[in-house]
């Protein structure tokens, strides 16, 4: 279906599924040693922007104990994930067609600011979707407070991780830790960028569809 650049089944397993599996251990860990509860069951997770399903669909087969939110506003890949998951008959994930700033047509207001998904999550993930300043308006509206944003960056994400921290804090979070991840990327790692949320994100966010890529905070 054309879904990612990467054709070769093999490479396909080093460069997406590892790469995805690899951020398994700092969420569990951050999860732990922050969020006062364990992230063994029942942990509700969104993958914002998903894409083919990297790394939410491969979290919701590693972890089946966790629930799964897939979020993505393309419908060609969204019928790639409804394929996959019927053909993996997962129980653990639910599909939402859309975008976390976009309009829901059926409700009237942004998924970011719906009361049926807004604070909803114990962690929200993101890989290869945006910069860190506008994966936090994305992103952390959608976290309970107590929860956790994870992106996964490259090797050398600390100039986007720095310009982000407004962002961040006015989302409601702060930086919790950079976790050097190994991974079979051009560089031989990645970084997981963990941020704790501490306080409710203000109404306001995130802004309307498209503000936030144009107009970073």
């Amino acid at each position: 279906m054309n879904l990612t650049a990467v054709k070769d089944v093999n490479e396909v397993m080093e460069r997406h599924i590892d790469d995805s599996l690899a951020i398994i251990p700092p969420i569990k860990n951050s999860y732990t040693s922050h969020c006062d509860s364990s992230c063994n069951s029942n942990l509700k997770l969104v993958d914002v922007g998903t894409g083919a399903g990297l790394p939410g669909l491969v979290l919701a087969i590693a972890c089946p104990d966790w629930k799964v939110t897939l979020l993505e506003s393309m419908n060609k890949r969204c019928v790639f994930l409804e394929h996959a998951v019927s053909l993996t008959q997962l129980l653990n994930v639910q599909i939402v067609r859309g975008r976390a700033e976009i309009l829901n047509l059926v409700r009237g207001q942004t998924l970011g600011k719906d009361v049926s998904f807004r604070e909803q999550y114990d962690v929200a993930v993101a890989r290869a979707v945006a910069e860190m300043r506008i994966l936090a308006e994305y992103c952390l509206p959608l976290v309970r407070v107590g929860g956790l944003f994870v992106a996964a960056k490259g090797h050398d994400p600390q100039e986007e991780v720095k310009n982000s921290e407004r962002a961040v804090q006015l989302m409601g979070a702060s930086l919790l830790q950079l976790c050097s991840v190994e991974s079979q990327s051009p560089f031989g790692q990645r970084t997981a960028v963990v941020c704790l949320k501490s306080r409710r994100t203000p109404k306001k966010y995130p802004r309307d569809a498209g503000t936030p890529a144009k107009v970073p905070l």
